[in-house]
């Protein structure tokens, strides 16, 4: 028979350990709990280690958000976590390091947007905490099928939330296109943290010069500030400079 390994991750230790004995009860299920993102990362970890993977992970929503605190909701098309939202943060962190392991998230409350975000960032389903075992059986071995699990209730808000954030970025991509690549450059330099006097020294610019080119590049993404220019960028995919070599060579004048 085999085995599926369960890794449930929630900082409720009580639930946690309900749940994992739940399932535990299982013939064909191994499972453990985590309390934290990094102790889950540090199972994982482990168990690659040892030649014993898990297949699934269990995630809380609001895994680290603290009793009683209700997570923010993500600005629509931002790109970025929910506050609070360290279970969703964490899926996209195990998608990274570990993608053969799938994820489901759990979560007390039904939200569109924070599914839709769930699944961008790798999830494989979005399931109820108070749902029935049976059900939460049925998503686990769906997920090892390469399917995808939502309430039926959520779908028609998830696909609408996915829409809306093509939409972002395909308009985030195009107002990029219009820049030239010296803006781009220092739209990346931006992007990377960079302030006008570091972006002056690493593209052998003036900081007259860069001011300018921050200007152009705030006026042409339509936007009036360096974080939301940074919030655009992200969306439409663009990379931070890389700050771990030398500094771009010079191009023989000053643009």
């Amino acid at each position: 028979m085999v085995r599926i390994r369960v890794l449930v991750v929630d900082d409720h230790r009580i639930f946690a350990e309900s749940l994992a004995a739940a399932l535990a009860a299982e013939p064909d299920v191994d499972v453990s709990a985590a309390g934290s993102g990094p102790a889950a990362l540090r199972c994982l970890e482990r168990a690659v280690a040892e030649g014993r993977r898990f297949d699934v992970l269990l995630v809380d929503a609001d895994l680290g958000a603290g009793a009683g605190q209700v997570p923010a909701q993500r600005e629509a098309g931002s790109g970025a976590p929910p506050p609070g939202s360290d279970g969703i943060a964490l899926v996209a962190g195990v998608r990274a390091a570990h993608p053969a392991v799938r994820t489901v998230v759990l979560a007390e409350r039904d939200d569109p947007r924070r599914a839709a975000y769930a699944l961008q960032a790798g999830a494989s389903g979005w399931v109820a905490k108070d749902c029935s075992l049976s059900r939460l059986l049925a998503v686990i071995r769906g997920v090892l099928r390469e399917e995808t699990h939502l309430p039926p209730a959520l779908l028609t808000g998830v696909l609408r939330e996915l829409t809306a954030a093509r939409k972002h970025r395909s308009d985030s991509e195009r107002l990029v296109e219009s820049l030239t690549p010296r803006e781009h450059e220092v739209l990346r330099c931006m992007v990377a943290g960079l302030g006008r006097k570091d972006v002056a020294a690493r593209l052998f610019l003036s900081p007259h010069t860069v001011r300018t080119h921050m200007q152009n590049v705030l006026g042409k993404l339509g936007v009036h500030s360096t974080l939301a220019a940074v919030a655009l960028a992200r969306r439409a995919g663009v990379r931070p400079a890389d700050l771990s070599g030398d500094v771009v060579e010079r191009s023989g004048q000053l643009a």
